[in-house]
């Protein structure tokens, strides 16, 4: 399918903004997806470019959270691979969802990435004390594979949320600081995207003159963001997000 001009200069607008608030807050996929929708982009096919546009974003903040995955090698073996299999697994149901099924879908994936954004600060709280309170037990490695599978299929599978999900898995199940937990969080987001992208590569479901468009402007709008975060209260422009999220799953309930 092609695209006109308005159409790619609309998805890139929408591209800065997902990437301005990915940076600040989180939740820019609630605004990029949508926007793909609103321009005759199939549901499908919105989803799997906006995933592999917005792949780029997640380097940046890999990379600067590297230091802090010092000593965690054998917990990033054992989830590492969770999360490329998890992500790949997330595509390809996503590639098996017919349009009409995945549009039924669409409010209800909204959603839960509302109820995630909305309960982040809840669900950090809760990994901050079960990390303070005595007693620690100390539990295997091991007991996060489950759980951050399950999280990586949906990553895969429509990925608005994941970083959030991710890190209350981590919190309830893997004992360390809250600084090392967001940088393997950070970690396993990007390797999800990034497996879940490199499967739609091959897929035909790209609409690439979008995903190109998209992509420089997540980076420009992550750049921006970057620079006047200490500006701006997260928490405001999240309730912004969620706000807007709502709308869109009130409008794809109506329809």
């Amino acid at each position: 399918m092609t695209t006109s001009l308005f159409d790619l200069i609309a998805v890139g607008l929408a591209s800065v903004a997902g990437g301005f608030v990915n940076a600040i807050a989180g939740g820019g996929t609630l605004i990029t997806f949508p926007m793909l929708t609103a321009v005759g982009v199939p549901p499908v096919i919105a989803n799997v470019t906006n995933t592999v546009a917005l792949c780029p974003g997640y380097v940046g903040g890999t990379l600067a959270q590297r230091r802090d995955l010092q000593g965690q090698r054998k917990c990033m073996w054992m989830l590492l691979p969770t999360g490329v299999l998890g992500g790949i697994t997330g595509g390809v149901l996503l590639l098996s969802t017919s349009d009409v099924t995945f549009r039924k879908l669409i409010p209800y994936l909204i959603l839960t990435a509302v109820i995630l954004l909305a309960f982040q600060d809840q669900l950090r709280n809760l990994v901050m004390a079960r990390m303070s309170g005595s007693g620690r037990t100390h539990p295997h490695e091991a007991w996060a594979i489950v759980p951050i599978f399950f999280a990586a299929i949906y990553g895969g599978y429509f990925g608005a949320g994941l970083g959030v999900m991710m890190l209350a898995v981590l919190g309830l199940v893997h004992d360390d600081s809250l600084t090392r937990l967001n940088a393997l969080k950070q970690s396993l987001s990007f390797v999800v995207n990034i497996a879940a992208a490199f499967f739609f590569l091959f897929s035909g479901k790209v609409l690439w003159t979008a995903a190109m468009v998209m992509a420089v402007g997540a980076l420009a709008g992550g750049v921006l963001g970057g620079r006047v975060a200490s500006r701006i209260k997260p928490i405001v422009l999240r309730w912004i997000v969620i706000a807007v999220g709502l709308v869109v799953a009130a409008i794809y309930f109506i329809r």
